[in-house]
């Protein structure tokens, strides 16, 4: 179980929603996915490459455990800035930094149900944002996840009801762009 480096995020995320998100919701596919790895015969792999050869509820625990422990190590309440060598590859791919909040929120507002919106890079080092349903992940389209954005509810209800798109704004906020920039 990854350990937080906080037990809030101001304004952003407030404590409730981290002890729901992180100690509740988190915990349990931690816990499931370690009830079902022994014996799977991938309990020796790395996370990333149980999420490209496992199936069912093995997929979705190990998925999950995976996509939160991402999205909790991205943010901090100092966060370091962009810098330029992200910023560089977002206007190369983007256009402006701007554009690619833009189209990133935009992704994450309209992907219908629950799941991510990510930033990845392809394996030619180009930018690519998806949306991935439930517990999918990048890794399994052969690509380097960098930053994602949680649009379960359980990840924004408590502090923005049914307001997704404030939500995501917001987290542009505690968006600690060292972190990204180490997972390129």
């Amino acid at each position: 179980m990854p350990e937080l480096p906080y037990d809030a995020l101001g304004e952003v995320i407030s404590k409730e929603t981290l002890s729901f998100h992180h100690g509740k919701h988190l915990k349990a596919y931690v816990d499931n996915l370690n009830k079902m790895l022994p014996g799977s015969g991938l309990e020796n792999l790395p996370l990333s490459e149980v999420i490209c050869k496992a199936e069912g509820g093995l997929f979705n625990n190990a998925g999950q455990v995976m996509n939160h422990a991402m999205y909790f190590e991205q943010f901090a309440n100092n966060p370091k800035p962009m810098g330029e060598k992200m910023k560089a590859l977002l206007e190369r791919d983007f256009g402006s930094v701007e554009a690619f909040k833009k189209e990133f929120e935009q992704k994450g507002v309209t992907l219908f149900g629950s799941g991510w919106v990510w930033l990845s890079a392809d394996k030619d080092g180009k930018l690519v944002i998806t949306q991935q349903k439930n517990a999918e992940n990048p890794v399994t389209m052969g690509l380097t996840p960098l930053l994602t954005f949680d649009v379960w509810e359980h990840a924004y209800y408590l502090d923005y009801q049914n307001r997704r798109a404030d939500y995501l704004t917001a987290l542009w906020q505690i968006i600690d762009w060292q972190v990204v920039e180490n997972r390129l």
